[in-house]
């Protein structure tokens, strides 16, 4: 097995009489993480054998991640081919102008997005923000800045780093889109998303974000790690348009199914 760095889950949030790591901390250690993973060779986080390149994910198992071949051209759901469009945005397209979703939440791509999420494996980050750059590249889109979907500052403070700004900087890397990571925060805590049916997760997301001026007149990129309903992802597009961008797009590893 290849050498690698993991990040316990709330490693950056560390507690005591001195209370929790402030945000400039947790950035630093991020930063520190990093630049110890681009010493390391390139290995395989899905099986341990050698990485493409200076890629942690193997030839193989890039091979399998499962391909998301027919998207919706609005919401990026798997629709019959032929068919450009799913029913749902037939009846009513999303505020986004497009979202690009190439792959499926499923094995082997699922877990990387779980270590990455949930366990503190910040080299699957730069994987998941790698691969999606090249697709990005295939795809001729383009955006004047990147704006990672956001936690909560309690859940950020919680976790230690936001996955979807981990994603981001391997795209800004590869594509040499600016990141405006301070340009939509998550003002209102929201209850968990998973579990809840889509109608739900619409509710669910009312008033929770605030977009700032300076997205006036850009084109903005949503990235984010998985998209399901895209309630989410639809209520950050309405603030941002809202708060003068020229369009919005979203730029997602994964397609979740829909259930609800």
């Amino acid at each position: 097995m290849c050498p690698g760095i993991a990040v316990a889950p709330g490693v950056c949030d560390v507690g005591g009489e001195h209370g929790p790591v402030k945000p400039e901390a947790m950035e630093q250690a991020a930063k520190a993480i990093r630049r110890l993973q681009a010493l390391l060779p390139a290995c395989c986080l899905c099986c341990g054998q050698t990485g493409l390149g200076t890629l942690d994910l193997c030839a193989g198992c890039y091979r399998d991640l499962p391909r998301n071949r027919f998207p919706c051209r609005h919401c990026a759901l798997p629709v019959p081919p032929g068919q450009p469009d799913c029913a749902r945005c037939q009846r009513r397209p999303p505020p986004f102008r497009s979202l690009l979703a190439p792959w499926l939440y499923d094995e082997p791509l699922d877990g990387l997005i779980q270590g990455l999420k949930y366990h503190g494996q910040l080299p699957a980050g730069r994987v998941l923000g790698t691969i999606l750059a090249r697709q990005i590249g295939r795809t001729g889109a383009a955006a004047d800045v990147l704006i990672p979907m956001p936690l909560h500052p309690r859940r950020l403070r919680e976790r230690g780093f936001n996955q979807a700004t981990e994603i981001a900087r391997g795209i800004a890397a590869h594509r040499g889109i600016p990141l405006g990571d301070r340009c939509l925060r998550r003002v209102r805590e929201t209850a968990p998303q998973s579990g809840l049916g889509r109608d739900e997760r619409r509710r669910n997301m009312r008033g929770a974000f605030r977009a700032a001026p300076a997205v006036a007149g850009k084109r903005v990129a949503l990235v984010d790690d998985v998209v399901t309903t895209g309630s989410s992802t639809e209520e950050a597009a309405r603030v941002l348009l809202r708060a003068g961008a020229r369009e919005v797009v979203a730029w997602t590893v994964a397609r979740a199914s829909l259930r609800g």
